[in-house]
């Protein structure tokens, strides 16, 4: 995420009271005098923002043996839960129920840079959102397990932080991969239908919420706020899709990059129509055949910078793991961007901010999907075929023109040595880090120049405090995880011509669902000239999740100022130092 930022005051800002927010001592490893009221909670500009998940570990949540997985499925679609609710066991079930997931709490946590943790909170919905009888009490939720969710992004002009999350109670089942409401996929196993929702979080503390019907059977994943020059426009990413093929049209409309309004309407009064894709790419662009329509545009990472909307494709089997754009530029005589006739290419120095959906032919979504296609490929970026990838990119960030930071997961892969007592194929990879890409004005392209990786330890198993030890006897793996790259991330520019970026790990291990191992933020500095590995920089671990905690997103907070972010030595008092 990269924010040309206005100048905004470094003041405190108190969050008012009235809103239904919850707060208490967070259970993050380290943490410590974190417990505030709603009138004491302050948002502090150039502090970091880190969201993590938190499972409740209610053995009731799932009966092993009782429990029908999907939640109400048809028998076809049925399979019978082999794990209770009990963390980490009960992700032993995604091994039989590819949608297996359960809604869980989202936490902010504001820290300092240096991970010193100030306080946390506990978004939850406002009053006029009708749950039952639990209107009041209802969270912002999210899919425990989904790796790809809670990303974190300060909006264009820095006052607000987005998130995207689910309408959904707390402890249901398989909510990631439910319907929303205003597109139902008939073929799709799980029957549930929950409004995907946009979460902003001000300068001032105050959450709104926006419901979209874009991304049913699947995640929304990231949302950045185009909150310039009156603006109120939010461009968000995800998936689409949990049923068969050919998917119905409001799946193909509903994947990938769009654009929506910024609501501040209260939730009951929402009626979101059909999604509005803003971006759209097919691997026929780079003359590849088709493969499933509305799969090639399954991204993750997003990010604006220079008024050019960037997003990541690193999962899935379908299109091409790579780093996109979306081209303002036109068509041509054969209607294909301008930027990028043959699938690559490179933004106009005169791009335009995207600030309304593609106006698509509805008869071609089946044989053409979203037409027409104006995204590219970021010219010098991979152009492989995701079943072949080595290459998974995630997070974005810019540290100017010319150098552009690519966090990238790794494989996944959970091969384990007994003999070495690492995971081998974790700790083999030559591309699982950080990335650092440079613009090479010769070649017209973005080169590799190398990646970070010291000190994330690939594939070496760390230990949890209360986590089970030994192997898992459903998968024969360790259950302590290791490091396998890295997902989301956030970079600061500093006064001597280096770069500190944070990033949150992804993780390899026995578990049934490794986006259930509890994971780490950390933190690297890097000289931003050097085309070539510079000795000695090496990540520092920030913060660390605990039992039943994962960590999805990083930012830093409303209102903070990015060409003014203080080193934590420059702006705390000595009581800081403890």
């Amino acid at each position: 995420m990269n924010v040309a930022g206005s100048r905004l005051l470094c003041r405190t800002r108190t969050f008012r009271s009235g809103l239904a927010l919850t707060f208490f001592l967070t259970g993050i490893a380290g943490a410590t005098s974190a417990f505030a009221g709603d009138d004491d909670f302050d948002v502090r500009p150039g502090n970091l923002l880190l969201s993590r998940s938190v499972y409740d570990n209610n053995p009731a949540n799932v009966v092993a043996g009782v429990t029908m997985l999907p939640p109400n499925c048809l028998p076809a679609n049925c399979v019978t839960a082999t794990d209770s609710g009990v963390y980490p066991f009960v992700f032993n079930n995604a091994l039989i129920d590819g949608s297996f997931g359960i809604t869980a709490r989202i936490v902010l946590d504001q820290l300092m840079t240096s991970g010193r943790l100030i306080n946390s909170l506990d978004p939850k919905l406002p009053d006029d959102w009708d749950h039952g009888s639990e209107s009041s009490e209802n969270p912002v939720v999210t899919s425990f397990s989904s790796k790809s969710e809670i990303a974190l992004n300060l909006s264009l002009d820095g006052r607000s932080v987005s998130f995207m999350g689910y309408l959904a109670p707390l402890d249901a089942l398989d909510v990631s991969n439910s319907n929303t409401p205003g597109v139902v996929d008939p073929t799709n196993p799980v029957p549930g239908s929950y409004y995907r929702v946009v979460g902003d979080l001000d300068a001032q503390g105050r959450f709104h919420f926006t419901k979209t019907n874009a991304y049913s059977g699947n995640n929304g994943r990231a949302a950045i706020l185009n909150d310039r020059n009156g603006a109120n426009l939010l461009y968000t990413v995800g998936n689409a899709g949990n049923g068969g093929n050919p998917q119905p049209n409001g799946i193909i409309v509903g994947a990938g990059a769009q654009i929506l309004n910024d609501e501040h309407a209260p939730l009951a009064a929402q009626n979101p129509a059909l999604p509005t894709p803003v971006g759209s790419f097919n691997i026929t662009q780079l003359g590849l055949k088709a493969d499933k329509i509305g799969k090639d545009t399954n991204f993750r990472g997003l990010t604006v910078f220079d008024n050019v909307i960037y997003v990541t494709k690193g999962s899935g089997g379908n299109g091409i793991n790579t780093v996109y754009f979306i081209d303002t530029s036109g068509f041509d005589s054969s209607g294909r961007p301008l930027a990028c006739p043959t699938g690559t290419g490179l933004p106009a120095s005169n791009a335009a901010l995207s600030t309304t959906p593609i106006v698509y032919s509805a008869a071609n979504l089946q044989t053409l999907g979203v037409t027409p296609y104006n995204m590219c490929v970021l010219k010098g970026f991979p152009t492989t075929l995701a079943k072949t990838a080595t290459s998974f990119p995630f997070g974005v960030w810019f540290a100017d023109a010319k150098t552009l930071y690519v966090a990238d997961e790794g494989n996944g892969t959970s091969t384990f040595d007994a003999a070495s007592g690492r995971y081998s194929v974790a700790a083999a990879q030559t591309g699982a880090g950080l990335q650092k890409w440079v613009f090479d004005s010769g070649l017209g392209a973005w080169k590799l120049a190398y990646t970070l990786q010291a000190g994330l330890n690939l594939g070496v198993p760390y230990t949890i405090a209360n986590y089970p030890t030994g192997q898992n006897a459903k998968t024969g793996l360790p259950w302590a995880p290791a490091a396998d790259g890295l997902r989301n991330l956030i970079g600061r520019v500093n006064h001597d011509g280096t770069a500190t970026i944070w990033a949150i790990t992804s993780t390899v291990s026995g578990n049934g669902d490794q986006g259930a191992d509890p994971n780490q933020l950390v933190a690297i500095t890097d000289n931003i000239a050097a085309t070539s590995a510079p000795a000695g920089e090496t990540f520092g671990v920030v913060r660390s999740a605990g039992f039943g905690e994962v960590l999805r997103g990083v930012s830093f907070t409303p209102g903070t100022d990015l060409d003014h972010v203080a080193d934590d030595d420059d702006h705390r008092s000595d009581d800081d130092h403890h």
